[in-house]
C-alpha cells in the first residue's frame, strides 16, 4: 500500500510501518508544551537521524481542555519551523498538524507534503477540500466526534472513517490514494475503547488506507500503568511494537529512536512468526 503525497511524491509502506516524529512548537501540548520551541530544526534533525521518515510539526494543542489558538499566532509558531526544516532537510516528508485551511495552505506553499486534520476536515470542510485539491496534498483524517457506543467501538470508527475518505474524494475530485486514517487514541475514548482501537489494525485494513497510531505518551498508558506522562517511555515502546506487529503503517511518537527500535523488532517477530505458519 502507498500513499500519495505533495510534490509528487509517495509513501511506499511495503517494507513495515514508517515512524513519525512528533514536532510541536507549542507552550502548553501535554507532553512536551514548550520543548522545541527554540530549536525545532535541530529536533528534527536528530528525529531523522534516529530513524523518522516524516516530521509532523504543530502549532496548537489538541490536548483535553485545550485553548483555540488564532490563525495568525499558529503561523507564527509553525511557518519559522517549517522552513528551517525544509532547508535542513530538503527530502524529508513533512506533515502540517492542523484543523485551519489558512495554515495547511500557507504550510503547503513553504514546502509541506501532507495535512494532518484531527477533525478528519470537519472544522473547515469546503476550505480544506479546496485546499487539497488544488495541491494534491496526501491528508490523513482523525476520528475525534463523539462515540456513540459505550463499549466495542472498531466497527464505528472504521465505518466513520471509510465514511470520511469517501466524502472527501467525492468533494475533491482525488483517489484514495491521497488519504491515510487515524483512530484517534485519546479523544472522546474511554480506556478500553482506546485499547481496543490500538490493535485493531486488520479491522482499520478494511478501510483500504493506510493506518496511523498516535499512542505515544497518552492517558491510556497512564491508566494502564499509573505512570505520569515524563515516565511512559517503556509503555509507549510496547504499544508501537504490538501496533507495528499487528499492521499499524504510521507511527506517531515523540521518541523516535526507541519507536524505531521497536518497529524493527516486531517486523523481525512477524517474519519469524510468519515462517512458523508458513
Amino acid at each position: 500500500m502507498k500513499l500519495k503525497i505533495a510534490h509528487g511524491k509517495e509513501l511506499d509502506f511495503s517494507d513495515g510501518p514508517l515512524v513519525m516524529g512528533i514536532l510541536n512548537v507549542t507552550p502548553d501540548s501535554f507532553s512536551d508544551g514548550g520543548v522545541n520551541v527554540a530549536s525545532p530544526v535541530e529536533t528534527a534533525l536528530a528525529m531523522v537521524e534516529a530513524g523518522a521518515a516524516i516530521i509532523d510539526i504543530g502549532g496548537e494543542s489538541t490536548r483535553p481542555g485545550y485553548t483555540p489558538v488564532p490563525l495568525k499566532e499558529e503561523l507564527a509558531r509553525v511557518l519559522p519551523a517549517l522552513r528551517g526544516i525544509r532547508q535542513a532537510l530538503p527530502e524529508i516528508t513533512i506533515s502540517i498538524d492542523t484543523m485551519k485551511a489558512g495554515v495547511a495552505e500557507a504550510a503547503l506553499a513553504e514546502g509541506a507534503d501532507i495535512i494532518n486534520d484531527v477533525t478528519a476536515f470537519e472544522h473547515e470542510p469546503e476550505a480544506m477540500c479546496r485546499l487539497l485539491a488544488e495541491s494534491r496534498a496526501g491528508c490523513i483524517l482523525m476520528h475525534s466526534v463523539p462515540l456513540a457506543s459505550k463499549g466495542a467501538c472498531t466497527d464505528e470508527v472504521v465505518a466513520y472513517l471509510k465514511s470520511r475518505v469517501e466524502w472527501a474524494c467525492r468533494q475533491t475530485g482525488m483517489d484514495e490514494d491521497y488519504f491515510a486514517v487515524d483512530v484517534g487514541i485519546g479523544f472522546g475514548k474511554s480506556v478500553e475503547q482506546n485499547l481496543e482501537l490500538a490493535v485493531a489494525n486488520e479491522a482499520l485494513h478494511a478501510i483500504g488506507r493506510p493506518v496511523l497510531l498516535g499512542i505515544s505518551r497518552k492517558s491510556v498508558l497512564g491508566a494502564v500503568t499509573g505512570r505520569l506522562v515524563s515516565e511512559r517511555g517503556a509503555a509507549t515502546v510496547a504499544a508501537v511494537a504490538v501496533a507495528a506487529f499487528t499492521g499499524a503503517d504510521i507511527l506517531r511518537v515523540h521518541d523516535v529512536k526507541s519507536a524505531v527500535d521497536a518497529v524493527k523488532v516486531a517486523k523481525a517477530l512477524r517474519i519469524a512468526a510468519s515462517g512458523l505458519r508458513g
